[in-house]
């Protein structure tokens, strides 16, 4: 599409003002100001969300376990599991029922 120049500007303008009349261009121009001031906005919250939404990625890696000393003598009775031991199995199962239900893995 060639340039516009200052004549073909005032060519369209004086069709616009023939096609509509001077008292609805102020109007139509007014409408279409807020209406594109109401879109930006809407543009500007779903960045916002995308943003919100968008989790940074960390990546959390596994210490090594170091393996327990075996006990020639009888073994003492079980203790009750630690809170690392029972968080660490609420994550396993939290990931088994998220594979199972196709929900995406979470950090």
């Amino acid at each position: 599409m060639p340039n516009l120049g200052p004549t073909e500007l005032i060519i369209i303008g004086l069709i616009l003002v023939l096609l509509f009349g001077a008292k609805k261009l102020p109007e139509a121009a007014r409408g279409l100001g807020r209406s594109l001031r109401i879109f930006k906005a809407e543009t500007a919250k779903l960045r916002e969300d995308d943003e919100a939404a968008a989790p940074t990625a960390t990546v959390v890696q596994a210490q090594p376990v170091a393996p327990a000393p075996q006990q020639l003598a009888t073994p003492a009775p079980a203790a009750a599991p630690s809170a690392e031991e029972q968080a660490r199995a609420l994550e396993e199962q939290a990931a088994r029922l998220r594979a199972r239900s196709g929900a995406p893995e979470q950090p």
